[in-house]
């Protein structure tokens, strides 16, 4: 069991704990995950690992509640434990030194890029990050992600904050030379249009780029097989050969419907949740 150590709330569905893990914190590096299940009956769903600390032995998890699972571990406070966290999984994406290296966060996605974005600033390198969001309330983590990065680049769709308009659109600003400058290389993570837009974009101007396919994980072994993904003429796992792919080599098309398989199972497993909760109150 792991326990809670501290609860933040980023946005009305969007929570940060931060986990009493000493074994997973002084093994973690940027861009790994973990596995997490509540309870004995539960599902084991993947979690990047947005911050760690082996000197505390903690990590920092950001958690979506979008599905059963996520709502169950978004209920849980500090002091409560979590069953099971395996980890770190996943394999650290090798970035080249030298350049400049620009991160693209969508929405949720913005919060995997910290500890990734902090150790290419130690390491020397310039970074960016751009994060984006629908509106101003859902941007989350700018201040940390501000903190670690040699500049940040805020994004909106209604334009409540920063740039109004898409990532893609500022990023691609940045590639014609505005604001910090051209990027030498390109990590995107979010939700997977974002990342196809990203990789059409940087396709174009023959930018180097990494996309990370945590959006098709299920297990995080392996051995479930969901996470199938073809790069090039490969078929890879994201979970144990990634999560980080070339960009340009992902079969986007093939990729969008596997994450897309299971969306009315789980439509199906919440409404059952709420019922289940609705009839317990009831009957409290």
């Amino acid at each position: 069991m792991a326990r809670i150590l501290s609860k933040r709330p980023l946005t009305p569905v969007t929570t940060l704990f931060v986990v009493d893990a000493p074994l997973i914190a002084a093994a973690a590096r940027p861009g790994q995950f973990v596995i997490v299940r509540v309870h004995e009956d539960g599902e084991r769903i993947p979690l990047t690992i947005a911050d760690y600390d082996g000197g505390r032995g903690e990590i920092t998890i950001v958690v979506q509640a979008v599905g059963v699972t996520t709502r169950l571990l978004g209920a849980l406070n500090e002091g409560d434990e979590i069953l099971d966290l395996v980890g770190p999984l996943g394999t650290a994406p090798e970035i080249a030194a030298g350049g400049h290296v620009v991160g693209v966060g969508g929405g949720f996605g913005a919060a995997a890029l910290l500890c990734l974005m902090r150790d290419l600033t130690e390491r020397g390198e310039k970074t960016t990050a751009i994060v984006g969001a629908r509106e101003k309330d859902l941007l989350i983590l700018t201040d940390e992600l501000g903190a670690v990065c040699g500049g940040l680049e805020l994004c909106t769709d209604d334009g409540s904050a920063g740039f109004k308009g898409f990532v893609t659109e500022r990023l691609q600003q940045l590639i014609d030379g505005d604001g910090p400058g051209r990027p030498d290389r390109v990590v995107a993570i979010g939700p997977m249009p974002m990342m196809r837009a990203v990789a059409d974009t940087t396709r174009a101007a023959g930018i180097e780029t990494l996309v990370s396919m945590d959006p098709l994980m299920i297990d995080g072994t392996g051995m479930c097989g969901g996470c199938r993904v073809t790069v090039g003429t490969e078929v890879k796992f994201a979970c144990v050969d990634g999560p980080f792919f070339d960009a340009h080599n992902v079969d986007f098309n093939e990729a969008v419907r596997r994450n897309k398989m299971y969306i009315d199972l789980e439509h199906d497993a919440a409404e059952r949740q709420a019922t289940a909760c609705q009839r317990a109150a009831g009957g409290a």
